[in-house]
């Protein structure tokens, strides 16, 4: 449960989101990163260690480059956390609908 705290948390910031939908095009260098930000290299990287901690992201060594590239495996977790309670959830609708549809047909004879 830990590394979904950490997914969900690190999806908690805007700008966090941002950079793993950039980095969903392909991999990138923190500059490449930095550049649609107005904040500095070093803030960009503050993220991308929270980011990195969570798993969501990875460094790669190329040359004098360290583009970062995006990992799918906790974004794939959280959407299965989600969706079983939207399973769940789904199911509840339904029930409150045949409900629903069933006081409906009773007020009817009624009238």
């Amino acid at each position: 449960m830990l590394a979904l705290d950490s997914t969900f948390a690190a999806l908690a910031d805007s700008t966090r989101r941002a950079i793993l939908m950039r980095l969903a095009e392909g991999d990138a260098t923190v500059m490449e990163l930095a550049k649609p930000f107005h904040m500095s290299q070093p803030a960009i990287s503050r993220h991308l260690k929270v980011l990195e901690k969570a798993g969501l992201v990875s460094t790669t060594i190329r040359a004098q480059e360290r583009p970062r590239r995006l990992e799918t495996v906790p974004l794939k977790n959280a959407t299965d956390w989600i969706e079983k309670y939207r399973q769940m959830w789904e199911k509840r609708y339904q029930a409150l609908d045949g409900l629903l549809e069933e006081l409906k047909t009773i007020q009817t004879k009624g009238d």
